[in-house]
């Protein structure tokens, strides 16, 4: 080979390495893209759906990544080491879990959410208040105990004093909403929310304030995140006015 041509491959050489390695790093030495975890209760699903397009939009080259589930399912998988970098909890006592364990610190409340039955539109078994769940023969859905839905059901049916004994308990308030929009059972105990984003699939039956009962929902960046920017960034679009706008259209209260 003659010296120039020899002199232009290894020119073009460098450059090919030169472009490699800006295509890799952002100047720093990270990486452009970043890929955020967020595990957040069943119930966010609609809302936080919404907020991390939001959230896409303003941060280019970052993607969203949603795990949505029964919040004490969540803690449990976070406690065996899933990749999570935020959680955002249906109930105080999940997220106390992890910080207890040190996975989390400094949580922040941002909404809270109270309960509504949901029935079929034609409400088969005209179901019109709590008491109705006890008559003979309804069908009534519930979350498991455990999860977060499934306790603030039961602090309502104490509120009434009424003994309710589901025909199914539920992994989490989504599943417990599709068994009524799909006919399986004569009415669920759901979230407001859950009603709300449900549309005409469902016939919601308010509950009484002096009968209902509510949940807070706390947000914390993980610790150990790879991405504590992203991370607290996220919580901090939550926590701003565009997240409670986003919040209350969904039928959340205010902490």
């Amino acid at each position: 080979m003659r010296p120039r041509t020899l002199a232009a491959a290894a020119v073009t050489a460098l450059a090919l390495t030169s472009v490699a390695a800006c295509g890799s790093d952002d100047g720093d030495g990270d990486s452009k893209d970043v890929t955020l975890h967020v595990f957040a209760a069943a119930s966010l699903t609609d809302s936080f759906t919404a907020l991390g397009k939001q959230f896409e939009e303003d941060h280019p080259g970052t993607k969203v990544a949603f795990n949505f589930g029964p919040s004490s399912g969540l803690v449990e998988q976070i406690g065996s080491g899933a990749p999570a970098d935020v959680f955002a909890s249906a109930s105080p006592t999940n997220m106390d879990t992890l910080v207890s364990d040190g996975d989390a610190k400094d949580p922040k409340t941002f909404a809270t959410n109270s309960m509504e039955i949901a029935v079929p539109p034609d409400n088969p078994a005209q179901i019109g208040a709590l008491g109705d769940l006890v008559g003979q023969g309804v069908k009534v859905a519930l979350c498991q105990p455990q999860v977060p839905c499934g306790k603030v059901a039961a602090e309502v049916f104490a509120n009434a004093g009424l003994t309710v004994k589901p025909a199914s308990e539920e992994v989490d308030v989504k599943s417990v909403l599709t068994k009524v929009q799909l006919g399986e059972v004569d009415a669920g105990v759901v979230y407001v929310t859950d009603v709300l984003a449900a549309g005409d699939k469902v016939k919601g039956v308010e509950i009484p304030d002096t009968q209902n009962a509510s949940t807070s929902y706390p947000i914390a960046a993980l610790e150990g995140s790879e991405h504590a920017k992203e991370a607290s960034e996220f919580v901090d679009l939550v926590l701003s006015a565009d997240g409670a706008k986003v919040l209350e259209e969904a039928g959340f209260a205010k902490p």
